[in-house]
């Protein structure tokens, strides 16, 4: 096998037939020997593949000859060869389950009514310009911030994207609606559909960053607005941006420092616990964090 990779990737855009397009990104995955999660509806597509690069590449040309997916960025790292059990390939009314799929209006552009795009320069601008006034607000799961956020960010407490629409119609948040507010997510997706759920309820100022932290970190690398490292759903588990990295995490059992999460040992828990290398060893029931369920 040659270098293994990992891309990660996004498209918004009218399907008239997701099913169609399961049965072909399926095919063309199984014939290049490709694993990792896609995920189809009428919106679009959402897909994490693992594999060869040079398989990876062929899946990349042969998906963008396809006129909807031809704008897509796809993201590039570094992968381990066994990031992905098995190939999935589903049709969901959703491709980021936000529990709106009614809400969000989709064209040949994207997303209809989202927040503005930023690069990466312009979220530093626009920060240099507005001081305290900007507000980062974390769009995934409140757990994956354990890690890595952008400073002073908003963490909503939400354990799932569809907590997102409970949380901002609790009114917790009003008194930002006519804040500029920058919304983030690991790679773009998840901010493309929060922004446009945010300022259907109100919120008058909002920003996305274009390519997601990904593409911040490519950019900035530790040097920027980012601190700590960025929680991935696969095998890796987490991706630092350079050898500075600030570690924000702390081990749930003696509070070293870690960026490292694991599944608790715990079956009746199972829940993912920051541990540290120490306490790994000692990963077993017994010694589950309180917070996780009973010793």
């Amino acid at each position: 096998m040659g270098l293994p990779k990992v891309i990660l990737y996004y498209g918004f855009t009218p399907l008239s037939d997701p099913d169609a397009v399961r049965l072909w990104q399926r095919t063309l995955c199984e014939n290049l020997g490709l694993k990792g999660r896609i995920l189809i509806s009428t919106h679009g597509i959402n897909g994490t593949l693992g594999g060869d690069m040079s398989a990876l590449k062929r899946y990349v040309k042969q998906t963008k000859e396809y006129p909807g997916f031809k704008g897509i960025d796809f993201k590039w790292s570094d992968g381990t060869g066994s990031d992905f059990p098995r190939l999935r390939v589903r049709v969901r009314e959703e491709i980021v389950s936000f529990g709106a799929p009614g809400e969000l209006v989709v064209d040949q552009n994207g997303v209809v009514g989202g927040g503005v795009r930023l690069t990466p320069t312009e979220v530093n601008q626009l920060v240099a310009e507005r001081g305290g006034d900007v507000v980062f607000f974390d769009g995934r799961n409140a757990f994956e911030a354990k890690i890595g956020k952008f400073k002073n960010a908003i963490v909503p407490d939400v354990t799932t994207t569809r907590d997102f629409v409970g949380e901002l119609e609790s009114g917790k948040y009003d008194h930002l609606k006519n804040t500029p507010v920058v919304t983030y997510c690991t790679g773009g997706i998840r901010c493309e559909v929060l922004s446009s759920v945010m300022k259907s309820r109100g919120f008058n100022e909002v920003y996305q960053i274009e390519g997601g932290i990904v593409r911040y970190g490519e950019e900035f690398r530790d040097e920027g607005l980012w601190e700590g490292s960025l929680y991935l759903f696969d095998s890796r588990m987490n991706h630092e941006f350079s050898d500075d990295v600030t570690v924000i995490g702390a081990c749930e059992r003696c509070g070293t420092p870690t960026s490292r999460f694991y599944n608790c040992a715990n079956l009746a828990c199972r829940k993912l616990i920051l541990l540290c290398e120490a306490c790994t060893a000692d990963n077993i029931s017994k010694n589950c964090s309180p917070s996780h369920g009973p010793r």
